[in-house]
């Protein structure tokens, strides 16, 4: 049987996945093989930016997961996406050694500075790719299981779990701020020099964190759709439409419900992973709330419930507030409420919404 069967009736996954590979190809080409006095040319910073972009979109299709097909308003993904951030921040810091300010070979800069004299212990391990690798996915995982096992055992539904997830990423956002934690404090972590022995500076390593972005994005986007059109994907959409009633009828709604949120929250943290070393920097500032309201209105402008909805929302919104907060910076967060406003008003079902609406009427 074929593997990619779920897809044959999917034009609008097709589309957007012949548009990503032809990306992932002809980004790098246009960077490495045209001359810079090219028009054609893409430069480094712009290679870099979509990369951005690509996280973004991963964590977008994270979102419209639990939200889209599961009914979950996530406030608190945002935490999930810091958490993979540090887990590959705090790698990149190991790696550093003593090409550091104090020149230290153990310990990270701020540690020398706040005259710590000693590693702790959950720094051990992150001097290793492989274990940092399985942080990213395991930190985040673990919180999400222990948090949905907990909330939906005790059968918070609606706003109260929209509340409570919003609580977590603003407590997780506070403790991260204080230096004691290990982590940075306000400053965070950040002057990484390479990772896996290539240096972070470098084009090649650019494009490489761009294809990775893009590759990530595909295979989360094939899991997510395989999940979608599962047995589980339709368990998800009962629950999502009546939860009491799939659970009258038999099922074990709060199984499926850990699940797919715990699955969720992982791919959330392999995009903040991805995030960091093309930004350069991971600080507490990303556990904000207001990171993963936005993250909600991306979802929403896209369309929820399709998945390449969310990657479209994703793409578009965080393009307009890169050209509006270095054009007009005092306009953009006006500009993202207006949006939110007019796309609740007169595209409910977001911008992939239009498309089914004309199939509808032919």
């Amino acid at each position: 049987m074929n593997r990619l069967e779920f897809l044959k009736d999917d034009r609008g996954s097709k589309i957007f996945l012949m548009i990503l590979a032809a990306v992932t190809v002809v980004v790098p080409i246009l960077n490495l093989a045209v001359p810079e006095s090219s028009a054609f040319h893409i430069s480094t910073y712009t290679v870099t930016l979509l990369g951005k972009y690509l996280t973004f979109a991963l964590l977008a299709v994270a979102a419209d997961l639990v939200w889209g097909y599961l009914g979950i308003l996530s406030l608190g993904h945002g935490a999930f996406f810091a958490l993979g951030g540090y887990a590959m921040g705090m790698y990149l810091m190991r790696q550093i050694g003593d090409r550091g300010v104090y020149g230290n070979p153990e310990l990270p800069d701020f540690m020398v500075f706040l005259n710590w004299e000693e590693l702790p212990w959950f720094w051990h391990g992150f001097d290793q790719f492989w274990f940092a690798a399985i942080m990213v996915f395991l930190v985040p995982g673990i919180l999400a299981y222990v948090f949905g096992y907990l909330a939906f055992r005790s059968r918070v539904t609606g706003v109260y779990l929209s509340i409570m997830t919003q609580a977590l990423t603003y407590a997780l956002m506070l403790a991260f701020f204080r230096n004691e934690m290990g982590f940075g404090g306000n400053n965070g972590l950040t002057d990484f020099k390479d990772i896996l022995g290539f240096s972070l500076q470098s084009d090649s390593t650019r494009i490489a964190l761009f294809i990775a972005s893009a590759l990530a994005l595909a295979l989360g986007y094939l899991s997510c759709r395989y999940i979608v059109n599962s047995r589980l994907g339709l368990l998800a959409i009962a629950i999502r439409d009546s939860e009491n009633r799939s659970r009258f009828i038999g099922y074990k709604v709060e199984n499926a419900k850990l699940w797919i949120f715990t699955f969720s929250a992982m791919l959330a943290g392999v995009a903040g992973a991805l995030y960091v070393p093309q930004v350069g920097i991971i600080n507490p500032n990303e556990f904000s709330p207001l990171n993963s309201i936005e993250l909600i209105i991306w979802v929403a402008v896209g369309g929820r419930a399709t998945l390449y909805g969310a990657v479209i929302g994703a793409l578009l919104v965080n393009y307009s507030k890169t050209y509006l907060t270095g054009a007009l910076p005092e306009v953009w967060l006006f500009a993202l409420g207006a949006l939110f406003v007019l796309v609740t008003l007169y595209l409910p079902k977001g911008i992939a919404g239009l498309r089914k609406r004309q199939e509808a009427n032919a």
